[in-house]
């Protein structure tokens, strides 16, 4: 594989893609730490493709190709608000559990409303990952004797307009500015002897690279510390 791919140089975004299927494969326990550190660093040293291509090979979605050229430059998705929101009619608008539970999480499209009923039972709404059919959407929830957790994304601004009876919603997000451009996230509904939860939560993929990027921040200061160290012993000397 790595000599049938072209000494192309790599881009950024090249390593960035093979660092995201290590950091799944870490999430999922099919590298541990001490593999994870190892490949990351080679990740990011590579210059070339055939140099990424062993890195993730054995990993699902490994397989690292060599891009067409193209003499027009065209758009990748980059994750910016203005990228996830997509319009369309979302990948579903409902979802129900009556004395079991339900999960709405990963790649989805959010539409402008979903509506949510749980009795006796209880339900995940996980925004961290999907996109929106619409600069504001609203998130309709019945809870009877039951809850629902509503999870978003850090820079989502939230509003809650619930009502409950003998049961809640969970307003404490509320009034938490949003980033420009991210989409608003409206949550309705009714909760009798039951509650609403909303969670503002980093995606899996951001938590271990802001744990990478603190690792490495410790690694640069220990070099600079030895670097300092072994110049005062060579002016000593």
């Amino acid at each position: 594989m790595t000599e049938e791919l072209p000494e192309l140089r790599a881009a950024d975004a090249d390593r960035e893609r093979v660092a995201e299927v290590l950091r799944d494969a870490l999430a999922e326990g099919r590298l541990d730490m001490a593999e994870f550190e190892e490949r990351l660093d080679a990740t990011y040293k590579a210059r070339t493709y055939g140099e990424l291509a062993p890195i993730t090979r054995d990993l699902p979605v490994g397989q690292v190709a060599a891009p067409r050229v193209d003499m027009v430059k065209q758009p990748e998705p980059d994750g910016s608000w203005a990228s996830r929101i997509v319009g369309g009619e979302g990948s579903s608008t409902w979802s129900v559990a009556v004395m079991s539970g339900f999960q709405r999480k990963g790649r989805w499209t959010v539409p402008r409303r979903f509506n949510c009923f749980a009795f006796w039972g209880g339900g995940e709404i996980d925004l961290r990952d999907a996109n929106f059919a619409d600069r504001e959407v609203e998130i309709n929830c019945v809870a009877i004797m039951g809850g629902v957790e509503v999870i978003v994304p850090p820079g989502v601004e939230v509003v809650v307009r619930g009502i409950g009876i003998m049961g809640g919603f969970d307003h404490r997000e509320e009034g938490v500015p949003g980033e420009p451009g991210a989409p608003r996230v409206i949550v309705t509904g009714f909760a009798f002897w039951g509650g609403v939860g909303v969670e503002r939560k980093l995606r899996k993929a951001d938590r271990l690279r802001l744990r990478e990027e603190r690792r490495q921040e410790r690694l640069q200061r220990r070099a600079a510390a030895r670097e300092l160290r072994e110049g005062r012993r060579r002016g000593r000397g």
